[in-house]
């Protein structure tokens, strides 16, 4: 024995044995940690607890409601390593609860197993549970939605009414928690939010106290389409003519139905706007009462115009004549160290001759007319200055001459 112990190949090879051996002792202890399970020995017999063993409920689940049962317990095995280690292994055991026989109420029930040997003591970690059982129903609800961090809008936009799809969901549970649903919501966060949403949500039901409540939803996701409604203006609309009426026409109105239109986009866009440009009638081509739809134009960095298309209604009638006798001749801009007197016409004033429809001349008055002259920049002596006139629309007017002669004299 002695020369084995010095024999330096002996050595090695029975330091190699040991080796192996602690290696597949830490091996086996390391699959063991990895199956959950932890280990005791205690004589001839093995201990093992296996943790999160999930909990089987046996009752009618198509009219009953079951609640207090935990979603697992940890077992405690004990018993010959030899049917110990397989069954921790291999997990094919099953932990209950059978509650077919009790009625609606509340009981305490002990945890039960099978597929265990016999040989192994089993004890199960709670022991019982306190359920209570109750009567399942269903019942539709319309699902709200519920806006968040509306306060975290893009500047000036607003929300309207939102689109649920589908609106309503059907709701199963406890009668007791049915009964309590006060409020059934999906969640919709609105921050940034500048266009048309949609979104995928959640529905939740709540009591009235705002408690979220344990129940089955069906559909349990919505599909939400929130319009949003940009920052908008109403404007009114210039409409500019182009060409010349048939000889002898004269217009009696023109009018857009609507008279103004609303904008839609960005403030800081549509706030300097006034009113919409664009819109042209050619003249050439009315001969006769009439109303033509034209879409509204849509100025650079407006998202929307409501309505998109207005009713243009062109009124014409016979032209007429209707002459404004001796209407005075203004005198406009004339600086504070002139004044000025006409030499011609002498008496500074003019007849004007007006052509228009008779129901557009029949209403005017000497008062709608104006005539004047611009003295604006003119010093003193003698000028020669164009007869301007100011007068309703969709009229036309002649005057006897296009000039008058005025003195400017300075102050003294």
């Amino acid at each position: 024995m002695d020369k084995l112990m010095n024999n330096h190949w002996f050595m090695k090879a029975f330091a190699l044995l040991l080796a192996i051996m602690l290696y597949m002792f830490v091996n086996i202890e390391e699959k063991e940690m990895k199956s959950g399970a932890t280990r005791n020995s205690v004589g001839q017999t093995d201990i093992e607890t296996v943790t999160n063993v999930p909990v089987v409920t046996y009752y009618d689940e198509e009219n009953l409601v079951v609640s207090g049962v935990p979603k697992f317990v940890n077992v405690t095995l004990e018993g010959p390593a030899s049917i110990l280690k397989p069954t921790v292994l291999q997990r094919n055991f099953e932990v209950y609860v059978d509650l077919t026989n009790l009625e609606l109420g509340t009981y305490t029930v002990p945890f039960k197993y099978k597929n265990i040997s016999d040989k192994l003591t089993v004890a199960i970690q709670p022991a019982t549970a306190k359920v209570t059982i109750q009567e399942k129903v269903s019942k539709e609800f319309s699902v709200d939605v519920d806006f968040i961090h509306k306060n975290k809008m893009a500047d000036g936009y607003t929300t309207e009414q939102p689109i649920v799809k589908p609106d309503t969901v059907t709701i199963t549970g406890a009668k007791d928690l049915v009964d309590r649903i006060a409020l059934v919501k999906a969640r919709v966060d609105l921050s940034g939010a500048a266009d048309i949403l949609r979104q995928e949500s959640r529905v939740i039901a709540y009591d009235r106290d705002g408690r979220v409540l344990d129940v089955d939803i069906n559909p349990s996701i919505v599909d939400v389409t929130v319009p949003i409604k940009s920052p908008s203006k109403s404007v009114p609309l210039r409409i500019n003519q182009t060409g010349t009426l048939k000889k002898g026409l004269s217009i009696v109105k023109i009018e857009t139905v609507p008279n103004e239109v609303t904008i839609f986009g960005p403030k800081e866009v549509i706030d300097p706007i006034e009113f919409i440009d664009g819109l042209t009638i050619n003249l050439d081509e009315i001969t006769k009462n009439t109303i033509l739809e034209v879409k509204v134009p849509l100025p650079q960095g407006v998202k929307n115009v409501d309505p998109q298309k207005v009713k243009v209604n062109i009124q014409v009638q016979q032209e007429e004549e209707k002459t404004l006798s001796s209407l005075p001749i203004d005198i406009l801009g004339l600086s504070d160290q002139y004044t000025a007197q006409f030499i011609d016409p002498e008496n500074g004033m003019m007849d004007v001759q007006l052509q228009g429809a008779a129901s557009v001349l029949d209403h005017i008055q000497p008062d709608d007319i104006q005539l004047y002259v611009n003295a604006n920049e003119l010093g003193a002596g003698e000028h020669d200055v164009e007869v301007e006139v100011n007068g309703p629309e969709n009229i036309k007017w002649n005057l006897p001459k296009n000039k008058a002669k005025i003195r400017i004299i300075q102050r003294s």
